[in-house]
């Protein structure tokens, strides 16, 4: 990229505010996340980017530029706007111009990177979820729910097997085990919902383990008839969707590492009075 750019030497080894990287690595890294959250980059291991076939099309179609107006044509891309735009603060439009990136302040500047990185990371996170076979995808669920505190005082265990439609994991939250969750996890294609059935299905498991309280997690979303479902049931069952999931991921650092910390400084107006 830095040769077909003609970067100079200075370019290349210029290093962000931070110090800490360089200029041109971030910003590539950061195409990347824009390109991977529109379907046009696949990432399917360390240090490896392939692209896809939608990204053979579009290169093929915008072989000089492919900007945000072409990113925008892919509902996966605008779901990851969409996700950006909705943790700004309401009142607060996201900053959409260059004149509103000069009139912002490091504050909001920051805000803005903060609620698009969190955003780009999430849909990351929830490709990758997906990714995985149906057994190391329960496993991941129940690290989830330890790094949150679930069975703090007794233990959370993966009961699970690939294919098995009962009890993927087990709560103890005491350490002889009378007080338990038990969970479900699906790994479902984002157009996939859950259905009412799978649900009666849980709460039939839940039924046979005398259990009364059960935890479903998937990577798609629940259907009107399965929340409605959940609500019916006399067991109380907590639903938890794709989106809620990459957010509970990011928020207990599973599956995530931090990468800058940032440190805005104001002028201590009490100090100098004191003098």
């Amino acid at each position: 990229m830095s040769d077909r750019f003609e970067l100079t030497e200075e370019e290349r080894a210029g290093l962000l505010p931070s110090g800490r990287s360089r200029t041109m690595d971030n910003r590539v890294g950061w195409s990347i996340s824009h390109l991977s959250q529109a379907g046009l980059l696949d990432r399917p291991a360390r240090g490896q980017v392939t692209i896809t076939a939608a990204g053979q099309d579009v290169l093929a179609a915008h072989p000089e530029r492919v900007d945000t107006g072409v990113l925008l044509q892919f509902a996966s891309y605008r779901d990851f706007r969409s996700r950006s735009n909705a943790r700004v603060a309401e009142g607060e439009p996201p900053l959409s111009s260059k004149s509103d990136t000069e009139a912002a302040s490091p504050q909001d500047l920051l805000a803005q990177a903060v609620t698009e990185n969190r955003a780009a990371v999430e849909g990351e996170l929830l490709k990758r979820a997906l990714a995985l076979p149906p057994t190391e995808f329960e496993r991941l669920v129940v690290r989830l729910l330890e790094q949150m505190g679930y069975g703090r005082s007794g233990m959370v265990e993966h009961s699970g097997r690939s294919g098995d439609a009962g009890i993927d994991g087990i709560i103890s939250q005491d350490p002889l085990g009378l007080d338990r969750i038990y969970l479900q996890a699906k790994r479902y294609a984002p157009d996939q919902s859950v259905q009412r059935p799978a649900i009666q299905g849980f709460v039939g498991a839940l039924m046979g383990a005398q259990g009364d309280r059960g935890v479903f997690i998937t990577t798609s979303s629940f259907s009107s008839g399965a929340r409605a479902e959940a609500e019916r049931v006399n067991a109380r069952i907590e639903l938890i969707d794709g989106a809620r999931l990459a957010e509970l991921m990011l928020r207990h650092g599973v599956g995530v590492q931090p990468e800058t910390t940032v440190t805005l400084h104001q002028l201590d107006e009490d100090f100098f009075e004191s003098l």
